[in-house]
């Protein structure tokens, strides 16, 4: 566990390093690249000289103009800016359809995009926002353009990365028992009924970190140890963030303090996607399903290791890969041909 101590001593540690290769030829995807410690990370991907680095962003004005931003603090010239909102389903399926007529590779896949909501706001696809835009999006883009990821791998002799940004802060939330044993529980997260509550949505964050630790240990269990794919989950540590412009009286105010006693810079959080991506290219099986902090692996919540946790991860699977067999039909394909059932 994660105790409090352990996060303040963890956020006065020294700087790590930014990781550095020569990404010449390779493809980089960063999902929520035009703020934050996903627009530095673009910044520490463009000084590698990557063959293509794609910024996907909600909204073009503000993509574009990390796009310009980009090359004024870098001189990188051909970044591109490909649109995807994930609130919104179709929005993602025609991101991975672009991808997918675009025919080029893709090497490294960093899921950054997030939001950090306290009050239940529902999507056009009738889900709570942060549990779709954290958790159901960001696992349908990484299943959708897994087949593309195993292909490059093949073609290029390469071995693929999908980094999702968790947080540290899964470790201080626990699933309720009689939530664990609901076969719809993701259902019933996103339902108004659940959501209304105010405590509930509060710790709202907290619980989709959780999930994507679950996503990651989930797909990772699923594919054949010899598939030549890495996927981890990464916590970039307390950072200044856009995440917490929601907050507001008390709550606000105590994290202003905190950011200003605590916080890393964004370049500083953005150290640790890139190491994710980068980390160990002579062994990258070191990294399958790693959970990584501080650039180093290590241990996810006691709640994820309990058999209870890794009967909840199983559940939680087979109820995702539902409902995004529902959101696209794809998904069923991918998972019958790239995946098996956990071990």
């Amino acid at each position: 566990m994660l105790t409090f101590w352990d996060f303040i001593k963890g956020q006065f540690a020294r700087p790590e390093p930014v990781l550095t290769t020569d990404l010449a030829g390779k493809t980089v995807v960063v999902l929520g690249a035009n703020t934050g410690i996903g627009f530095e990370a673009t910044k520490h991907f463009a000084a590698m000289n990557p063959g293509r680095l794609i910024l996907a962003c909600r909204s073009q004005n503000k993509g574009q103009a990390a796009v310009e931003k980009l090359k004024a603090a870098t001189g990188y010239a051909t970044a591109e800016l490909w649109l995807i909102d994930l609130a919104d389903f179709a929005s993602v399926k025609q991101f991975a359809k672009k991808f997918e007529q675009d025919g080029g590779r893709l090497d490294i896949l960093v899921e950054n995009a997030a939001v950090g909501l306290s009050k239940y706001e529902a999507t056009k696809d009738e889900w709570e926002t942060s549990l779709q835009v954290n958790c159901l999006s960001t696992s349908l883009v990484a299943l959708l353009l897994l087949p593309i990821m195993i292909k490059t791998a093949t073609d290029h002799a390469t071995v693929p990365r999908i980094v999702v940004v968790s947080s540290g802060v899964h470790y201080w939330f626990t699933l309720e028992k009689d939530l664990c044993e609901d076969p719809a529980m993701l259902k019933t997260l996103g339902s108004t009924e659940y959501c209304i509550t105010a405590k509930n949505m509060e710790s709202r964050y907290l619980l989709t970190k959780l999930l994507n630790v679950f996503f990651v240990h989930g797909l990772n269990a699923r594919l054949a140890p010899a598939t030549p794919l890495i996927v981890d989950a990464v916590s970039p540590g307390y950072c200044y963030s856009e995440l917490r412009r929601h907050f507001s009286g008390v709550r606000a105010v105590v994290d202003f303090v905190m950011e200003r006693l605590l916080a890393f810079t964004a370049e500083r959080g953005s150290r640790q996607l890139v190491w994710a991506a980068l980390a160990h290219q002579d062994h990258p099986e070191q990294l399958r399903g790693a959970y990584i902090s501080a650039s180093k692996i290590e241990e996810v919540a006691d709640f994820v290791l309990s058999p209870q946790g890794a009967k909840t991860q199983d559940s939680i699977w087979d109820e995702m890969v539902e409902i995004l067999g529902n959101v696209d039909p794809r998904i069923n394909s991918i998972v019958d041909k790239y995946l098996s059932p956990s071990l």
